[in-house]
């Protein structure tokens, strides 16, 4: 949602996605790495079938059980996350780090922006949860509203 050089940020991404995934010794095959990149070519959320369409296209096959795949592997090594509000996906914009995101989510556009979500470190999330000693291992936190640009007065 804010302004950014997109192309490095497409660079960026893909390269810390095969990093992690040569650390990982995970195989990031061509049908991952290219559902990374379309995941990656805006910050909207894409469906699974949206996804599919589009590997599809690139001559990657056309049966559910692709898109699925890449989407589990992109999504078990941090590489994408699962917008829950939208059963939709969306590249991580940190990838291979383990973090809990908050996810801001335009309802008009689905222009998705990550940020770090209320159990990280020194979050008050976190703080209560080890004050009471508790375990956080996952959070889904996903707020809906109305990106910059969809804000904007239509004339």
């Amino acid at each position: 949602m804010r302004a950014h050089d997109h192309g490095a940020c497409i660079r960026e991404a893909l390269s810390a996605a095969e990093a992690a995934a040569a650390r990982a010794g995970v195989n990031f095959t061509p049908v991952r790495r290219r559902a990374l990149e379309i995941l990656l070519e805006s910050h909207v959320a894409l469906g699974a079938y949206d996804l599919l369409k589009r590997l599809e296209a690139d001559g990657f096959g056309g049966q559910p059980p692709v898109a699925y795949r890449a989407l589990d592997f992109l999504v078990g090594q941090g590489f994408a996350h699962r917008i829950e509000r939208l059963n939709a996906f969306v590249a991580c914009v940190r990838p291979g780090e383990g973090h809990d995101p908050a996810f801001m989510i335009c309802r008009k556009c689905r222009a998705v922006a990550e940020t770090a979500g209320p159990a990280a470190e020194g979050g008050a999330l976190a703080q209560d949860a080890e004050a009471l000693g508790f375990e956080i291992e996952r959070t889904v936190v996903e707020a809906e509203g109305l990106c910059p640009k969809c804000r904007e007065p239509q004339l």
